[in-house]
């Protein structure tokens, strides 16, 4: 998945909100709260994308070759997929769905709701 399918897959979520920071990282929130990152961390400029997941997919995803514990958001339990097609982007766009949800899912009932987001 490219930088701008990853961008445009993010934009189509609900209640979502972009900036770019970092050193041009592309930083998805939602409700002012991160889900997921594309940002050319680590060694090289290849862009990479990271994101938040339960713990069971955070233990099963650090297992496969080319996903890794996020630098600086692993303890969160974030991932980066550090290698091309380590995920599918059907997979890829499934897990920062599943992203969105979570971070949504914290959120507080009022904000939810004037977001209008079902979490």
């Amino acid at each position: 998945m490219t930088r701008t399918e990853f961008d445009a897959y993010c934009a189509g979520l609900p209640a979502t909100t972009n900036v770019v920071q970092w050193g041009n990282a592309s930083v998805w929130k939602v409700g002012g709260k991160i889900f997921a990152v594309c940002s050319s961390w680590g060694e090289g400029s290849k862009q990479r994308i990271a994101f938040k997941c339960s713990d069971l997919s955070y233990m099963m995803l650090t297992e496969e070759d080319g996903i890794v514990p996020a630098p600086y958001l692993a303890r969160a339990k974030w991932v980066q997929v550090s290698k091309d097609k380590a995920l599918s982007d059907e997979d890829l766009k499934t897990y920062i769905s599943t992203a969105h949800g979570l971070v949504a899912g914290k959120l507080t009932k009022k904000l939810r709701q004037e977001l209008g987001i079902d979490a």
